[in-house]
């Protein structure tokens, strides 16, 4: 399966090759842009029921809530809360990058939920959804992400599924070879480099 998930992201042109700073601020020769996957309606809703097959239950049942991070997680977090019966929201950073709710969203102490994300690399943004949501009384059951670019190693401290793992080499900008070489780094996600 694992396999098959990486060609799909090389076959749409989502699976880039270069020097990337990613959202975490770190660097990268590489790179998924998986809205160039997610795109196509046929491959997001496949991603999302295999996704939802795979993820946590709590005590046998689903979760109440999807909860994704804006924006990246948007289209696949839809996706995985259409396959598992769920409703679905979505997180969005403020005017000062705090992660919050808004739209009207609203949350229910004692809600069970789970957070997914498109790609996974240090666990920063689903680290911050998830304390939003313990702090208003909804229990995060478990986490799920198209990719994992950690190799498996990040720990969020629930059960935390993807549909592929990729071993992807990130450093500091202040340990990046490509920055020692002096190649221009590109920012392709969706906010604007700091």
């Amino acid at each position: 399966m694992s396999d098959s998930i990486l060609q799909t992201f090389r076959e749409t042109g989502a699976y880039l090759k270069g020097h990337f700073r990613l959202t975490s601020g770190l660097h990268s020769s590489e790179y998924l842009q998986s809205a160039l996957v997610l795109q196509h309606p046929e491959l997001a809703e496949r991603f999302g029921r295999e996704l939802a097959e795979r993820m946590p239950k709590d005590q046998g049942s689903k979760p109440a809530i999807v909860v994704s991070p804006a924006l990246g997680g948007l289209i696949i977090g839809h996706e995985v809360a259409r396959a598992m019966g769920a409703r679905f929201l979505f997180t969005e950073r403020d005017p000062a990058g705090k992660m919050t709710l808004r739209r009207g969203f609203f949350l229910t102490p004692g809600e069970t939920a789970v957070v997914v994300e498109d790609v996974v690399t240090t666990g920063g943004s689903t680290r911050e959804v998830m304390e939003l949501l313990q702090a208003a009384g909804v229990r995060v059951v478990g986490v799920g992400s198209v990719i994992d670019r950690s190799g498996g190693r990040v720990d969020l401290g629930v059960p935390r599924v993807a549909l592929a793992t990729l071993d992807a080499v990130a450093w500091t900008p202040e340990e990046c070879p490509l920055c020692k070489q002096g190649l221009p780094v590109v920012k392709p996600g969706s906010r604007a480099v700091a």
